[in-house]
């Protein structure tokens, strides 16, 4: 029997990532490519709901999101809760990054109003930080959550044509380049969300003993 042959038998857990968003999906199927994970998203699982994010912290999302899910599926669910995080905006947008200007607003327009509440913003005060929170529900056990950050500062301007959401604007002094910049390989390696991926992947090779 040949490596590939046996991959292939050994992948059983489909895993449920609580999203309808194709960007965030197309990144976390390429972190668990080749891995004994199977991930669906919400559609490919064929799973209609909606549940209201309507928690004051990423962590109460990301564990609601989870839990209902979970309990209507009956498989194991991952579901985060992220967002940016700005410094000179006190912590806005926060946990209500997703909805900022409004649920259907594209990013482009969210990336420039931003822009524009900091034009007279110093580079020195322009820290901000995206944050993931990623609960994993398992039936009939507890919550897990982990939680991760990732540090920089906004940009003086829309940068880079990779990534999705708040990427363009969100510059890595390190590297001297925006998250949108960054290749996938590159991002899934630093990103507030790779990280998260890398911890929650650990702790259901453990969990679940495979």
């Amino acid at each position: 029997m040949t490596p590939t042959t046996l991959w292939m038998m050994t992948k059983i857990k489909d895993i449920v990532f609580a999203t309808r968003n194709a960007g965030k999906i197309r990144e976390v199927k390429k972190f668990f490519a080749n891995s004994i994970f199977g991930i669906l998203s919400l559609d490919e699982a064929g799973i209609d709901i909606h549940v209201i994010e309507d928690g004051a912290t990423f962590e109460e999302n990301a564990a609601k999101k989870a839990r209902e899910i979970c309990r209507k599926c009956e498989k194991i669910v991952l579901a985060d809760d992220s967002g940016l995080m700005i410094d000179a905006l006190d912590g806005a947008p926060g946990v209500d990054s997703a909805n900022f200007l409004g649920a259907d607003t594209p990013y482009a327009q969210r990336n420039a109003k931003i822009l524009e509440m900091l034009a007279n913003v110093p580079e020195d005060a322009r820290a901000a930080r995206f944050v993931c929170v990623i609960a994993i529900a398992r039936p009939g056990q507890d919550i897990i959550l982990q939680r991760t950050e990732l540090h920089g500062q906004i940009a003086y301007a829309v940068t880079g044509q990779g990534g999705f959401g708040y990427d363009p604007i969100f510059f890595l002094p390190k590297y001297g380049i925006t998250m949108a910049q960054m290749d996938v390989a590159q991002k899934n390696e630093i990103s507030h969300r790779g990280q998260a991926l890398r911890l929650v992947r650990s702790k259901l090779e453990e969990v679940e003993k495979l």
